[in-house]
């Protein structure tokens, strides 16, 4: 039987911890990790996903509320949902490798879910790096995959070195453009350590990803400029600017602050993701929304994935490289700060302390988002 959800206050570290990360504004309520994990499993179970799928999609799903990343957690839930009802996901694919060398291999996802897609192809590269030292696997035919930290994360827990990235629906334009022509096409690498955390980087190649405008949208906050432009290519701070024919900005922003780099960062994650395995790329990616069909004229299979995982002691004896890695990060916490900070970040430390907070005092949820829950919960019949 289903437990009731636990709404409970934040302690003052929470609230302001949460507000540096995510922007968490006082209109929001606090959910129970179990619970809501509950919650979500269920509503991939009423969808028609396995049981051994749904509760993966669930875990990739609930880390990045874990993690601080809300824009990519239960937020995107009923989108997933819809996108089911519009025919685009199938929630029981048949996932097969279609090409493949010692050290490579190309996924079909079949049109499933990226969150159970994404994590069976790393298992693929993986076993791959067991064998030869690397694996690397480019992935067609899939869908959103959630965060791509939670991808790479799974190849640290093998001693691994693990990469992740993906292409996704065109809203970024290339740098002296005003067409969409690119997605917010994150990277992530995770690194293990010895004593120390492993170093987890993961970032989309725009200056803000999609979510973060959601998030404004719900908080009706405006967006810092550098974020996006409007129709014209002029700098915009209206967060529902993408309605309205804008487009997001690579990283770096404008050309005069490196925006080319941006650019070219989510290029390379395109054609990775997406020429190298037969999916569609640049702009023809279908969109994450289910109101706008999918371009009449597709050039490949869904949206792609790039996978990768390097052995270590392929290139020198694994506990020498995590000594040396407790010593890089151990050096750059020590490194000496501009006023008024207290210390330098390694790339992850934000989202594992977030984590930690959020296993204990809950997970915070907007009001918008919370209604569109219980939206969801009546459509399917389940009891929130």
């Amino acid at each position: 039987m289903q437990k009731p959800y636990k709404f409970h206050k934040l302690r003052g570290f929470l609230s302001n911890f949460a507000s540096k990360i995510t922007g968490m504004a006082s209109s929001e309520q606090i959910f129970d990790h179990a619970t809501l994990k509950q919650f979500t499993y269920d509503v991939f179970l009423k969808i028609g996903c396995p049981p051994d799928h749904a509760q993966l999609a669930t875990e990739v799903l609930l880390s990045a509320d874990l993690r601080g990343i809300d824009s990519h957690g239960v937020a995107r839930l009923s989108g997933y949902v819809r996108l089911w009802e519009a025919g685009r996901v199938n929630t029981k694919p048949n996932i097969k490798i279609v090409h493949e060398t010692a050290s490579t291999a190309v996924v079909d996802g079949d049109a499933g879910l990226g969150l159970v897609v994404a994590p069976k192809a790393m298992e693929i590269a993986i076993a791959k790096a067991k064998q030869v030292g690397s694996g690397w696997v480019s992935v067609k035919n899939s869908n959103h995959f959630g965060i791509a930290g939670y991808h790479t994360l799974m190849a640290v827990k093998q001693d691994m070195i693990g990469m992740a990235m993906t292409n996704a629906s065109p809203l970024v334009a290339p740098t002296f453009a005003t067409e969409r022509m690119l997605g917010t096409n994150p990277i992530a690498v995770a690194i293990p350590a010895g004593k120390q955390p492993p170093f987890v980087g993961d970032m989309a190649t725009t200056t803000a990803a999609n979510g973060k405008l959601e998030i404004l949208q719900r908080k009706n906050k405006q967006a810092p400029l550098g974020w996006i432009q409007d129709k014209d290519g002029k700098p915009s701070s209206n967060p529902h600017e993408l309605k309205e024919g804008g487009a997001l900005i690579p990283l770096g922003s404008d050309p005069e602050h490196g925006s080319h780099k941006g650019y070219v960062l989510g290029s390379i994650v395109d054609i990775f993701s997406a020429v190298l395995s037969g999916a569609n790329y640049g702009p023809w990616v279908p969109p994450f929304v289910s109101f706008l069909a999918p371009p009449a004229d597709p050039v490949g299979e869904g949206i792609g994935h790039f996978l990768g995982a390097l052995r270590i002691d392929a290139f020198r004896p694994a506990d020498e490289f995590k000594h040396h890695m407790d010593n890089w990060i151990t050096r750059f916490r020590k490194t000496k700060t501009i006023a008024g900070q207290e210390k330098v970040l390694i790339p992850g430390d934000p989202e594992r302390e977030m984590e930690a907070i959020r296993m204990k005092e809950g997970i915070p949820l907007n009001n918008n988002v919370l209604n569109d829950l219980k939206v969801l919960a009546e459509k399917l019949g389940l009891d929130i």
